[in-house]
């Protein structure tokens, strides 16, 4: 079955968002608040593609 597209954008910026975690952790100090707030903006994309593959099913 074809993704939709905002599914895609989804999954896109789920990846996006681990990246900079990953680069900011990689940081000689990172901002844990940043990490924390782009963490959480993570779990509410998961939440949402898991949402809309529910439907999809």
């Amino acid at each position: 079955m074809l993704q939709s597209p905002r599914l895609r954008s989804l999954e896109e910026r789920h990846a996006n968002l681990e990246r900079q975690i990953t680069q900011e952790d990689a940081r000689p100090r990172p901002d844990e608040l940043e990490i924390a707030r782009l963490k959480r903006e993570k779990l509410r994309v998961k939440e949402e593609i898991e949402r809309l593959r529910r439907e999809r099913d």
